[in-house]
Parts: C-alpha cells; structure tokens; sequence
C-alpha cells in the first residue's frame, strides 16, 4: 500500500492559477491535466507549456473528441514533444458530439502509431461500472485492441472496492494485460462530490452511491468525503498475483492541497505499519 500511494498522482483541470497551487507537489510528482470539452486541448496544451520547466512529471490528456484531424494531432504531439513530454492519456472524451473526424480513442490511437511520436508511456481510460452508449463486451473489444497502442490503463472513478476487483480480475482472464492505475476519488466537500461524479464515468459512480446502504447520506454529510474506506476495501487485494496495479489515480477536482495532504498522511500511516 505504501508503494502504490508513493507512486500516486493527481489529476486536475487547467484553470487560470493553478500552477502555482501545484507547487506544493514534491519534485518528480506526476501531474495528469485533463481535456474538457469546455476548455478544449489548448487549456491542457498551454498548461503543460507554462509547467514544462517545473519538477514535475506531466500527463496531458488527448481527448479524441476534442481532435479535428490528423494534421491538428500532429500539432498536438508536435507541441508536446516540443515541452519534454514522456507519457499521455488517450481517452475519448466527454463531447457530446465530436469536434472533428475521431468519435473515440481507437483511431486517434492508430493514427498516433502512424504519424510517430517520442511518448514512453501512453495510457487508455478502462470503465469498470460499465458504460451506457457501450455494451461490456464492445468495451473489452476495444480495451483489447487499445493495448496495442498503449502500456497502462485508468479506471474510472469508482467507490465501489469490491465491483472494481471484481472487474479487474475478469479482464486479466479475458487478456488485458496493461498495467492498471485505479482511479480513487480525492479529499472533497460530499455535496459537491456527488454532483461532479455524474460526471465521471458517464454516471455510473453517481449511480453506485444510491445503490449503497447509508452511503447517499454520508456522502452529503458535512466531513469532506476522504477514500480511507475505500482504500481499506482494496487493501487485501493489492498484492494477489498478476492483477497489475502500479499506483492510483487521484481525482483532485482541483481540491489539490486536501487531497496531498491525504496522501501524505496515508503513507505515513502505511509506512509505519510497514
């Protein structure tokens, strides 16, 4: 556990400011920087261009439904090779519809693969709670025609420890070998959590919470909601062979300095069990 919270990082959203609330980070932290329909790429591209000389290691997201073709992806990787940058997220998006030729990640994927570019680590967005546009068997199909273009995969946002094992386990026998960073939510105020989670994962984090005993009203309480239940109900299952998880995935709703500080502690925690 205290290898896997060392090797966390924080996912935000570019928003004016920010990079000096990053700061705070220690050198070397990796940094995810998503790709919203609203702000679109160039948020995330200028963002990692005003970051690129700090200590710390970026993870811009490339949304394939924020991509208008191939030559606006080669501006893309060409603007992101210019600024160092070793790995990428590739998910599709949130667009309700696409900007421009790519509906999902796939395609952009292969026409990364043939355009070229220096990135060691390219990462695609897995779904453990399902997706309501996508059957779970077209999902696996894609996950397993995804990992011929990358080396690591996130899990949605999900607060339920158990389905998300569960999922885990079940893609290791169907083939999926990408290296799993799960995608835990951070230090947030309950109310504002539960809103944003709809948000996430098309929905279906906001649909999990309802079906739980007593979680609604907790996580509408006034204490900040902190991972520390769900982390314990991964906990027994960090280890087991060949599940393949390297770290997790912070989602920070730019709430960075919580978030942080929780992990910190955590660790300490772990590491003095250790």
């Amino acid at each position: 556990m205290a290898s896997l919270l060392e090797h966390s990082y924080l996912e935000i959203v570019p928003v004016p400011g920010i990079e000096d609330r990053l700061m705070q980070l220690p050198a070397q932290a990796y940094v995810a920087i998503t790709c919203s329909p609203t702000k679109g790429v160039d948020a995330t591209l200028e963002l990692v261009e005003r970051l690129a000389s700090q200590h710390l290691r970026l993870v811009p997201h490339i949304a394939a439904r924020m991509v208008r073709d191939r030559h606006h992806l080669q501006d893309i990787l060409q603007r992101l090779t210019q600024s160092q940058i070793e790995s990428v997220f590739v998910p599709g998006g949130d667009a309700p519809s696409p900007l421009g030729i790519y509906s999902g990640s796939l395609d952009l994927l292969r026409d990364m693969a043939e355009i070229g570019h220096t990135f060691k680590h390219i990462g695609v967005a897995a779904h453990p709670e399902g997706h309501p546009l996508i059957s779970e068997s077209q999902l696996l199909q894609l996950l397993l025609e995804k990992q011929v273009y990358a080396n690591y995969l996130v899990t949605q946002m999900c607060f339920d420890p158990a389905a998300l094992i569960h999922w885990l386990q079940k893609m290791r026998k169907a083939g999926v070998t990408l290296p799993a960073w799960l995608g835990l939510p951070g230090v947030a105020d309950r109310a504002r959590l539960f809103k944003l989670s709809t948000r996430i994962g098309v929905g279906q984090s906001a649909r999990i919470l309802l079906k739980q005993k007593g979680l609604l009203r907790r996580m509408l309480g006034i204490r900040p909601y902190r991972p520390d239940e769900l982390l314990q109900g991964l906990a027994p299952h960090l280890g087991e062979n060949g599940i393949g998880i390297p770290g997790f995935h912070l989602f920070s709703f730019n709430d960075i300095e919580r978030t942080e500080q929780w992990r910190r502690d955590t660790l300490a925690h772990y590491s003095r069990k250790a």
